[in-house]
């Protein structure tokens, strides 16, 4: 399926950002993993695709956000 989407300049500039620091990721690529994520609802996917747990242990019901520090 061929669609056009439209992204706020904000997210564009995001997406362009990520795009270049990830070349051997394409547009369609991350759409593609992004929404496969969001609708399997799967959280871990989701974490994993922001960045933030390459792989998490826990459920967040078994407390798994309080594994994540942010250390700056």
């Amino acid at each position: 399926m061929r669609t056009t989407i439209y992204l706020p300049d904000d997210l564009a500039q995001v997406v362009e950002e990520y795009l270049k620091e990830h070349p051997e990721t394409s547009l369609s690529a991350l759409v593609q993993e992004a929404l496969a994520a969001r609708l399997r609802r799967n959280p871990a996917a989701l974490l994993e695709l922001a960045g933030i747990v390459e792989k998490a242990t826990r459920t967040a019901r078994e407390g798994a956000e309080d594994l994540y520090r942010h250390e700056r």
